[in-house]
Order: C-alpha cells, then structure tokens, then sequence
C-alpha cells in the first residue's frame, strides 16, 4: 500500500482516475437507459431491488419482488464470472469486465430483438442481461480480491465523499474528498447523457447505443495504458 506521502505526491489525474470515471459515466449510461425504457427497473442500485424484492410482497405485486429478486441474481453472477475470469484469464485490468459488460448489453439487444414486437418499453428478460452486465462492470478496479473502486455503488461513494471532507476540515487536504467527488460526479454525467439521449431514442435503440458505448469503453480500457498490456501478455507466458 502506498505511504500517505506517495499519495499527496501522485498525480491526482492518473490512468487509474481516468479509467474509473469512464466507467462510472459508462454505469451512469447504461442504468438512466434501462430505468427510462423499462418499468422503472434499477440496474445499479441493488439496495433498492432489496427493498423491492421485500415490500413488493407486502404491496401485493408479487411480479414487481420476483422481478427485482431476479435482478438481483443476476447482478450478482455478473460479479461472481467477471471474477473466475478475472483470476484465470485477464489480471490487474479494467479491459475484461468491461468486454464481459459489453456481451452481456449485446445479449440484452438480441434478447429484447427477439421477444419483443414493439420498439419501446424493455421488457424484464433484456433488462436482465443489462443487471449482469453491471455486476461485472464492478470488478474493474479489484485489490487483494477485493473490489477498489465500486463503479455502481453510489451511496457508498457518496459515505467516503463526506467522511474525506471531514477529513479535510481536521487539517487534511482536498485529496481526501475529491477522487470521490469525481466518481460521483462521473456517474450522475452518464445519468445526464442517458436521459437526454432517451428523450430522442426508444427502448431497442437504446440498448443498441449501449452496446456500441461499451464496445468504446472497453477498446479505451485495453488501448489507454500500454503497460497493462505488455503485462497481461508477461502474465499469460508465465502461466
């Protein structure tokens, strides 16, 4: 871990920094598309399928828990495969999870393709595909086997944003807050780009657009910092 000193001295704007905003505006994207074209169904908020899942019951729409239940697992072996694969296949690299996220939106598009027989509302089945593809989104940034940078997981971020500013009025520096300031403000862009390309676009364009916009982000990931792939190429000869 580096020392607090090798932090201040780092390069706030570092590839890590830009990756991860481009992924959090990418989520931010993909979760305005599916929640504005479907029934309101949340992609990347997980907290409140939970909730849904739960109280749904207690409302009487028996779909609505069942649907945010199913959303839930799926979001959740969207994470466990990104991460089999991300040990056996491709290591310390944003590139794969985005590739796997960038499948699963294309199996999104096929599905709504070929069930659907109108060109707006998302169904629950794409938007399932679109759930696994944020699970695997989130193990983009992954330390220790465990994730480093949460690409979904707003609340958490904005929890950090306000205990680093805490930080900062005890005598710390802008660099306690401002890395999460600009995941935030990463992820609520994409939500801005989503709503105002829905308003212009329907339900089956959008997923389309979704695929392209990750197929573009993960081109950006493999290409953006050559030294990760000269060592996935040295980790893949060693094995």
């Amino acid at each position: 871990m580096a020392s607090e000193s090798e932090t201040e001295t780092e390069p706030f704007w570092n590839i890590e920094t830009r990756l991860s905003s481009v992924l959090l505006v990418l989520a931010g994207f993909v979760g305005a598309a599916a929640y504005t074209h479907s029934a309101g169904y949340f992609v990347t908020f997980m907290t409140g399928n939970t909730e849904r899942a739960v109280i749904g019951h207690f409302l009487g729409d028996h779909a609505l828990a069942f649907g945010a239940l199913a959303l839930i697992v799926c979001f959740v072996a969207g994470v466990i495969v990104a991460s089999i694969c991300r040990r056996r296949w491709w290591r310390n690299h944003p590139h794969g999870a985005t590739v796997l996220a960038t499948i699963a939106l294309a199996g999104a598009s096929v599905t709504e393709r070929i069930i659907s027989t109108t060109d707006h509302d998302l169904g629950l089945p794409p938007i399932l595909f679109v759930a696994f593809a944020m699970g695997a989104l989130n193990t983009s940034f992954t330390k220790n086997g465990e994730v480093s940078i949460p690409i979904t997981y707003v609340t958490g971020t904005l929890v950090k944003l306000s205990q680093g500013i805490e930080r900062h009025m005890a005598g710390g520096t802008a660099r306690e807050w401002l890395g999460y300031a600009v995941q935030y403000a990463s992820f609520a862009l994409g939500g801005v780009i989503g709503g105002l390309i829905g308003l212009v676009v329907n339900g089956r364009d959008m997923l389309y657009t979704a695929v392209v916009a990750s197929a573009l982000v993960a081109a950006y990931t493999w290409f953006a910092d050559p030294r990760w792939v000269n060592k996935d190429r040295a980790d893949a000869g060693n094995r």
